[in-house]
């Protein structure tokens, strides 16, 4: 009898061991789910207004660092080229402007608002200028550089770019160099629109 009892103790331990280690294995997928979404954050648009960012749910989203006095400002024309091409099947731009690199962003959010507009004819979403890398690093930024999809390495120069799921999950990195135009980002841009 005794044999029996702790037979079923035994089966009893290893089901509720195994029961265990399926909740913490599905815990761990949601932290991880977490750690690459960024639809809880909340910033500001360039004119100082707050946005959340669970607004754009159902949007595939490029998030890039901006500068208007860089090597890669040209890229703004080719922002503004593939914005205008993919706006209407859900996707947006979210740029935004940092002055860590080579101190290439010094304006006002109102003179980097009319340098983009009157330049580079920009309809797309601009915001507040923010720290990317550092100890005032945004908090987008903070998910954006830190997570299971594209690492833990800080942003480089300016116009990195980010691509967002529908859901909000971190897709894709591209460095500075990789243009907005070219097939590498294109057909990813193209595939999470289709989803």
């Amino acid at each position: 009898m005794n044999k029996i009892i702790n037979h079923i103790i035994y089966l009893l331990i290893i089901t509720a061991s195994v029961f265990l280690s399926k909740t913490e294995a599905s815990n761990t997928n949601k932290v991880n789910q977490m750690d690459k979404n960024i639809k809880q954050i909340i910033v500001k648009d360039i004119n100082g207004k707050p946005v959340n960012l669970s607004d754009y749910k159902g949007k595939v989203l490029l998030i890039v660092n901006v500068a208007s006095y860089c090597g890669y400002t040209k890229q703004y024309a080719g922002l503004e080229e593939i914005y205008k091409k993919y706006k209407d099947k859900g996707f947006e731009i979210l740029a935004f402007p940092c002055n860590q690199f080579g101190e290439q962003e010094p304006g006002t959010n109102e003179e980097i608002k009319n340098f983009c507009s009157s330049k580079f004819d920009v309809t797309f979403k601009l915001f507040d200028k923010i720290d990317v890398n550092g100890k005032d690093k945004s908090p987008l930024y903070s998910i954006l550089t830190d997570n299971e999809v594209t690492g833990k390495a800080d942003i480089k120069w300016n116009f990195e770019k980010f691509l967002i799921d529908k859901n909000g999950n971190v897709v894709a990195r591209y460095t500075s160099k990789v243009e907005p135009n070219s097939e590498e980002l294109i057909s990813v841009i193209e595939k999470e629109i289709k989803r």
